[in-house]
């Protein structure tokens, strides 16, 4: 029986190639997205799953009110992790406090090198399960000035000697000890770019933490824990609450918030926070695509079902036959479902095909390392399942159809398809171009939010501005020297330093007093401290009053602040104000325009720039002379640091570039999103050129009397289109409507966004209605210039 039935599939599919070819085609299509949305599903949920301890770890987080609002943060003062593991033991195996990753300098003897790192405290080696090459994970806990290195900076550091044992030196203050080497973690985790972990005893005595007069002050610092087993991050973050609140001065409590333990599960999807409360995250991408990934697997199935149904006159004899000779409805289901089910694992022989060779461009949007994994069995179980389901999905329909037809009337040669037959296929057109439409209203929406935000004012000039870092002190201790030189050069306009770039806010503060404040405002704002040299250098614009001066003395205690923060504070004549900052007055000399520094989807915040501390360091702005080529310029300067500051290296960023990459995100899921939906529309015009062929076939008669009566080729045309055109329509009103409110809903995320103009959804409507005249009109067009001689004429 099965061999029949295998045998009757494959003639049928051999008979009707063109279709057969489309059902396949269709369905490679969509399975192969479908098979790429679910690699890339599966990275992300299986994000820092590679630590043993993954349902156990977390990291403290505090809720703080700030400016008027509740923010959530993941900084923590230094004393923290002793105060967890004195006082909260019974909730915590192991506690570790960290500082970074971010960079460092490495060098070994004349060779340097800048590579991202943390200082950590013993235990954290352990809490991420680091699978160590040589040495032990143990190695920080005997040695204050050990270090743990990756296997692949151990090989750039050492080449193919064994680096246990060495020694290092780190931003040219310490050196560091190789206690072991462990293997690179993997891309999907939050500690990838982690390369070394030093002992957090090495920075705590360099930093003299312990001679802080207020410890629980700054929060700069990661507290990391790892849960007891039976302990819930939600028992832990109970017992935690209060911690930080004990230890500050009666007189900071509103500055100071309650703790949490942000379990590590929850990282990397679910990490936004609005006032104080779980706030979703990256997880409604991974579900839009999900549905995305649904929704065209759906279209081709659509396809299947609509060819497969339209074609049931032709099969109606042979089910005529098979139940006069004893087949049971049972049996002509299963006979169906084969048939679906033997196509399907065609399409997805295809679409591995297709989905091997779309990995690498795959793989190069979405910013991922994503592989199939042909040799996992779980994969090819999850295959199986996945092929059952859509042969399920696309052949239950055909098969419950095709199996209902009565054999007297198919076999008596009266059987035709009711008025109504036709109903669910034009409902399955209808919900195709439905799903076909929203998705490219989403596309336009998501690239014009992009489009909107990297038009939006920035308040100074990036162009031409670039950033070197600065790993030790020696630059900035002969700045002013190193400005001279580089001004000598005819190749750069200006020099300054500050202690954060402009593409980010490294330090905020609280202490601020002002006349006119509420009393108890619980304040958080960014202050950069930049030399006077700054505003001409980045480009910022004065609203009131001047720029730092070194001819005023009096600026080393003044502020300029940007217009948000002269609103905030309500200042109707703000220059010449004076602000307490920490107990210490400073003059408010001038206003500028809002400096774009953090999210460009973001709000500004509220901002004070004041002279740079002679202690402080971070990067050194440089902009390059009008009309000077940017190789030059590098050039000139690389070369002007280098005398100054031979162990460091030359680290650039250009403002732009640094910029543009503040739009990652949205910018791989906006073209993630446009590839998948013109894959989405491509399967429906597929769906519906067969359709339209079918169709036209059909009533090849009804077309030549037409014909021969004098209908011209636009009259048949229209007629042929018509049906689909109002299908397409249908699909309009109601793709529409929910594409306005899904729109809608995601732009709520933004602070900063675009508005949803009529233009996008009619140009949708316009696409839509444009691609079915297109697809229907190759059928329409041939049958209406078709011979009438050959269809009239009978057997």
């Amino acid at each position: 029986m099965l061999k029949n039935y295998l045998i009757a599939a494959y003639r049928n599919l051999v008979k009707h190639r063109v279709h057969s070819a489309i059902n396949v085609l269709g369905l490679a299509v969509g399975m192969a997205v479908a098979l790429l949305i679910g690699l890339w599903i599966k990275d992300e949920l299986t994000y820092d799953k590679n630590f043993e301890h993954y349902d156990q770890l977390g990291v403290i987080w505090q809720n703080t009110i700030a400016n008027g609002h509740v923010e959530t943060w993941d900084d923590t003062p230094w004393p923290m992790g002793g105060e967890l593991r004195a006082n909260y033991a019974k909730d915590f195996s192991r506690v570790a406090m960290m500082a970074g990753p971010y960079g460092f300098l490495l060098g070994k003897g004349d060779k340097t090198m800048a590579a991202n790192g943390a200082y950590a405290e013993a235990p954290m080696a352990e809490m991420l399960s680091l699978d160590m090459v040589s040495g032990s994970r143990k190695g920080l806990e005997g040695d204050p000035d050990g270090v743990l290195l990756s296997a692949s900076l151990a090989r750039e550091i050492f080449g193919d000697e064994q680096a246990l044992g060495k020694v290092l030196r780190i931003d040219n203050q310490a050196d560091l000890k190789v206690e072991g080497v462990y293997r690179d973690l993997p891309d999907n985790c939050s500690f990838s770019g982690m390369r070394f972990m030093a002992n957090w005893d090495q920075l705590t005595r360099r930093q003299h933490f312990a001679t802080q007069d207020n410890p629980w002050r700054s929060n700069s610092f990661s507290t990391y824990v790892e849960l007891r087993p039976g302990v819930s991050p939600a028992q832990a973050s109970q017992d935690i609450e209060y911690a930080k609140l004990k230890r500050v001065r009666q007189d900071e409590v509103l500055h100071h918030g309650l703790i949490f333990v942000h379990a590590m599960p929850r990282w990397r999807l679910h990490s936004d926070f609005r006032e104080g409360k779980y706030a979703g995250g990256f997880i409604e991408y991974v579900w839009m695509f999900g549905l995305i990934g649904f929704g065209v697997l759906l279209l081709a199935c659509i396809n299947f079902m609509n060819l497969s149904t339209a074609r049931s006159e032709r099969r109606a004899k042979e089910v005529g036959v098979r139940k006069a000779i004893g087949s049971l409805r049972g049996q002509l289901i299963g006979q169906f479902m084969g048939e679906s089910i033997l196509v399907v694992v065609m399409a997805f022989v295809v679409a591995l095909g297709l989905a091997q060779a779309a990995l690498p461009f795959f793989n190069g949007v979405a910013n991922k390392m994503l592989h199939i994994p042909w040799g996992s069995g779980a994969f090819w179980g999850a295959v199986a399942l996945f092929c059952g389901v859509t042969g399920l999905i696309a052949g239950s329909y055909p098969a419950l159809y095709l199996s209902s037809f009565r054999p007297v009337k198919v076999l008596k040669g009266t059987f035709k398809a009711g008025r109504w037959a036709a109903l669910p296929r034009r409902a399955l057109v209808v919900l195709q171009f439905t799903i076909s439409v929203i998705l490219i209203v989403g596309t336009v929406v998501v690239f014009r939010q992009i489009d909107f935000s990297k038009d939006r004012p920035v308040g100074y000039d990036r162009q031409g501005l670039f950033m070197v870092s600065m790993f030790t002190p020696d630059i900035h201790q002969h700045f002013p020297v190193v400005r001279d030189e580089l001004l000598k050069t005819g190749l750069i306009a200006e020099a300054a330093e500050s202690s954060s770039p402009t593409t980010g806010v490294w330090s905020t503060n609280s202490d601020f007093e002002w006349v006119g404040k509420t009393p108890g405002l619980s304040l958080d704002f960014p202050n950069i401290e930049v030399s006077p040299e700054y505003g001409k250098t980045v480009g910022w614009q004065f609203l009131d009053g001047r720029d730092f001066s070194r001819a005023e003395p009096g600026d080393t205690a003044a502020f300029v602040a940007n217009e948000t923060v002269v609103h905030f504070m309500g200042l109707q004549h703000p220059v010449g104000q004076i602000i307490r900052w920490d107990g210490h007055p400073f003059k408010l000399v001038g206003v500028i325009k809002d400096m774009l520094m953090e999210s460009p989807y973001a709000a500004v915040r509220p901002t004070f720039y004041h002279l740079l501390p002679k202690d402080d360091y971070a990067k050194v702005m440089v902009r390059i002379a009008p009309g000077a080529g940017p190789h030059d310029a590098l050039a000139k300067t690389e070369a002007i640091f280098k005398r100054f500051a031979p162990s460091q290296p030359f680290d650039v960023q250009f403002a732009d570039t640094d910029f543009a990459l503040k739009f990652g995100d949205e910018e791989r899921i906006g073209r993630l999103a446009g590839f998948f939906t013109a894959l989405a529309v491509f399967i429906s015009c597929l769906g519906l050129f067969a359709l339209a062929s079918f169709t036209a076939e059909q009533r090849v008669k009804e077309i030549g009397i037409r014909k021969v009566l004098g209908a011209s080729v636009v009259q048949l045309w229209e007629m042929l289109s018509r049906e689909f055109v109002v299908l397409v329509g249908l699909s309009l009103g109601i793709a529409l409507p929910v594409a306005f409110y899904l729109t809608r809903r995601w732009l709520q995320h933004y602070s900063y966004r675009s508005d949803l103009p009529w233009w996008i959804f009619a140009g949708a409507a316009v696409c839509a209605l444009a691609l079915t005249l297109a697809t229907v009109s190759v059928q329409a067009v041939r049958a209406a210039l078709a011979n009438p001689v050959r269809s009239l004429r009978t057997e």
